[in-house]
């Protein structure tokens, strides 16, 4: 199988490169996705599957006007380009998406079928794209949440700040789970070569869900401090006041039925973060 990675320097990417060790990794150095005419001209000829690893995640900087088309042409432009050049050679196109794409105001944990009702410029961003990589036949949708990697998280955010002796605010009311992008990466894996259905599958963290405050809780603990250091507020607390926030569903929460179905099933999250703390320790 000849697999390539676009976006390959981002956290994803680089847990991806250690799932297809063979595929070819690029950046966005050796091919800005964004550009329609790089994307045409890049050899695809011989590629089985490509992995759309690129994205602009920057949630609440996607609110400011003045990134708007570089959001866009991130977030749904190149993936229409990546779509079109993967329909036009017989292969198939594997594109990440997030919960950021629903309002968070499902009850339970949110179906693949749900339609998307996003309350942010990133998240209208992503469900546009989300149309395009649906548009060609052969396409992995894979959805995911809360993606603690390789580079700069929240988690990292956590440990950082219990080991400066800070305790912070932390909202308590935004539900769900994080996902290792080892297991991330892992299940995309499968998808592809168990030859999984096409089409949409949620791929998070498994376990009960907990919200950021229960995150950081445990990150603290794990670094020798206490989960009382961690000050619960609610979103509409930690936001008073502040300009450029976007807007946040409050349940993050994935149904993980379809992709057990498909034979795959995600480590407990709590289990992922604490092998993850043990790594970066």
């Amino acid at each position: 199988m000849n697999a390539v990675i676009v976006g390959a320097g981002g956290q994803l990417g680089r847990a991806l490169q250690r799932e297809f060790p063979a595929a070819v990794a690029l950046d966005r150095a050796a091919l800005d996705v964004t550009d329609a005419a790089a994307v045409r001209a890049y050899d695809w000829s011989g590629v089985d599957v490509v992995l759309n690893a690129a994205a602009w995640t920057a949630v609440d900087a996607a609110e400011d006007p003045a990134n708007h088309a570089a959001v866009r042409a991130a977030n749904v432009d190149a993936v229409g380009h990546l779509a079109a050049a993967a329909d036009a050679h017989g292969a198939a196109l594997v594109h990440i998406s997030s919960e950021y794409v629903f309002d968070g105001r499902h009850d339970g944990p949110i179906p693949e079928d749900l339609p998307p009702c996003p309350l942010s410029v990133y998240g209208r961003s992503k469900a546009d794209g989300d149309a395009r990589a649906t548009a060609i036949e052969r396409h992995w949708l894979v959805r995911t949440t809360w993606v603690v990697g390789e580079g700069g998280n929240f988690v990292r955010t956590m440990a950082s700040l219990a080991d400066r002796g800070i305790s912070p605010s932390v909202v308590d009311d935004q539900i769900g789970r994080p996902t290792d992008t080892r297991d991330l990466a892992a299940g995309i894996r499968h998808l592809v070569e168990a030859g999984a259905a096409y089409g949409t599958y949620n791929l998070t963290g498994d376990g009960e869900p907990g919200s950021w405050a229960d995150v950081a809780a445990l990150v603290f603990t794990a670094r020798g401090r206490s989960a009382d250091d961690v000050i619960p507020v609610s979103t509409a607390e930690y936001y008073a006041g502040k300009t450029g926030i976007a807007p946040r569903p409050l349940n993050s929460v994935l149904d993980l039925t379809r992709i057990r179905a498909a034979g795959f099933r995600p480590r407990e999250w709590r289990e992922a973060l604490a092998a993850y703390l043990g790594d970066h320790g």
